[in-house]
């Protein structure tokens, strides 16, 4: 595995490297038996997709060309498109990191230590933050071939053919985009973005993305309204589910103000929280309600969905997107968009949109998180912090801790209603990813959930098990990990389903929101259901 080289990626092999020595787990799952083994490849993927770099197949729609005209083909779109990734005229808003982060590393590996992907699979070679870029560099030297620019670097050599072109889209999509290399980087350089760059290269110039994040993702969302195919009449079906699943657990009738013009705020959802966690924007009715703000709901196209999975992968797609959810709020006249928990969306909605909308399609967006803050400070809201009287930790979702800086609102709240809270391990900016970051948390073709679990959530279950140390093996006591973030939450079930800690130790999942209701003293009954015996007996 150590041997591994950049260079190796053109070279014929069955399996360029697989992880061999995964990091160790804390206990109880340092215990024989408690890892689930590595499911053999398939050998129908070795014929139809690029399985030669790990075994895994995460873009699915990645497929080896039939002829060698479709391989051909199939490396000039390639090359096209990385030439256009250095062109002020077709990517100058992302040009200037972009060249710096390719042109000074200085190759000292301090990125590899922070990067929970490299460090989960027992360090295997190819995970390793800078051998992707260092694939680039090569590949772009080749390409040039004498550049003054490429000649600064060390080495061309690498084979430039159709099997180095699938490895490199197929290792694009071994990074969550968590940016924490970044962030530790002594020079400031981003190896993330160099990943979200080569995605784009496939997407952009070749039309090839991960179904989840393309076709089923934004196609379907500017198509449909939502990235998970609910459509309005669906979504009004769904708000009145969750209306009276309000009244069935606080005994009080909350009515949702949907499409109310000239509201003060638009408050958006990540739309797989109506479907799989309608308890989390039944929550932020029952605050909101609470508190009196002047607040809707929409149900336009694009309105109710804050998903932007643009962001993880295509500029122009992402756009499309940004601007619609916009034009949602500007229709309804709101005076700002709050977001609620989803962490991309606050990074492609409140930062990476003011790339592209100014002026009068520009309309103020801010986080849910310091308006929650200002609600539990000026007590616009009852709390009794022994409803939450369970061990609770904190995942900080990257988009929001680490890319936008918000940090202490959500500890504040939680140290207001939870007395046994515990930080993880590291956390806030430092804090490391879900393993569900980037689009990864919905991407389920193939084997690649079993990367996901395995390898990209291995450190987040690792910081899991520390915070409960001192109670993961008592299935009498109840565990929460808080992660204000949907796609977090996706990859935290999945972590815990795969390991079967929630049956066998008693640790849930879910919102922020969630526990400040619990907290509410004027409802009789537990807003969350593994504490309410009632909704276990139903």
């Amino acid at each position: 595995m150590d041997n591994i080289k950049p260079q190796d990626m053109g070279k014929t092999s069955d399996v360029l490297v697989r992880p061999e020595k995964l990091m160790p787990l804390p206990a109880p799952y340092d215990k024989p038996g408690m890892e689930p083994e590595f499911k053999p490849v398939k050998d129908t993927w070795k014929e139809d997709f690029c399985t030669s770099l790990d075994g895994f197949v995460g873009n699915d729609t990645l497929a080896r060309p039939k002829t060698k005209e479709e391989e051909q083909e199939m490396i000039k779109k390639f090359l096209s498109g990385l030439d256009k990734l250095f062109s002020d005229q077709t990517n100058r808003g992302y040009l200037q990191p972009l060249a710096l982060s390719f042109e000074y590393c200085a190759k000292c590996n301090t990125c590899s230590e922070a990067c929970h992907t490299f460090k989960s699979s027992g360090e295997t070679e190819i995970y390793r933050p800078i051998f992707r870029s260092e694939v680039l560099r090569k590949i772009y030297r080749k390409h040039k071939n004498g550049d003054s620019l490429v000649n600064r670097f060390i080495g061309g050599d690498i084979d430039l053919n159709i099997e180095t072109i699938l490895r490199l889209g197929e290792l694009a999509y071994r990074c969550n985009l968590c940016r924490r290399c970044a962030q530790t980087c002594p020079l400031g350089l981003d190896n993330g973005l160099l990943a979200r760059e080569i995605r784009k290269i496939f997407s952009m110039e070749m039309g090839i993305a991960p179904k989840p994040l393309h076709e089923k993702g934004t196609v379907n969302q500017l198509k449909i309204g939502s990235s998970t195919g609910l459509n309005k009449a669906a979504l009004l079906d769904v708000i009145e589910f969750i209306e009276e699943d309000m009244y069935d657990k606080t005994g009080k009738e909350y009515k949702i103000p949907m499409d109310k013009k000239g509201a003060d705020i638009l408050l958006t959802h990540n739309a797989g929280e109506f479907l799989a966690w309608p308890e989390n924007p039944a929550a932020f009715a029952i605050i909101f309600e609470e508190a009196g703000l002047n607040w809707t709901l929409s149900s336009e196209m694009i309105g109710y969905d804050n998903v932007n999975y643009g962001l993880f992968y295509d500029d122009a797609q992402a756009k499309k997107i940004g601007i619609q959810q916009f034009k949602a709020a500007r229709d309804l006249g709101v005076r700002k968009i709050v977001i609620g928990e989803c962490g991309h969306a606050h990074k492609a909605a409140t930062v990476s949109m003011d790339r592209n909308v100014a002026g009068e399609d520009n309309i103020p967006r801010e986080s849910f998180l310091p308006l929650l803050q200002d609600l539990i400070r000026k007590k616009a809201i009852k709390q009794d912090p022994s409803r939450n009287n369970f061990p609770v930790t904190l995942h900080d979702p990257c988009n929001m801790a680490r890319m936008m800086g918000l940090i202490m609102p959500q500890r504040e709240i939680i140290n207001t209603i939870c007395p046994q809270f515990r930080e993880m391990t590291p956390n806030g900016a430092q804090n490391y990813c879900c393993g569900g970051g980037s689009g990864f948390a919905i991407m389920n073709s193939f084997n690649f959930p079993e990367f996901r679990n395995k390898i990209a959530s291995r450190m987040k279950f690792k910081q899991i098990l520390n915070a409960f140390q001192d109670t993961i093996e008592d299935p009498e006591t109840p565990k929460y990990v808080c992660a204000p973030c949907s796609n977090c939450k996706g990859a935290i079930r999945d972590i815990l389903d795969y390991y079967e800690t929630t049956a066998k130790f008693n640790v849930h999942y879910g919102g922020l929101v969630e526990l400040v209701v619990n907290a509410m003293p004027q409802f009789e009954r537990p807003f969350l259901d593994f504490l309410d015996e009632e909704a276990g007996m139903m």
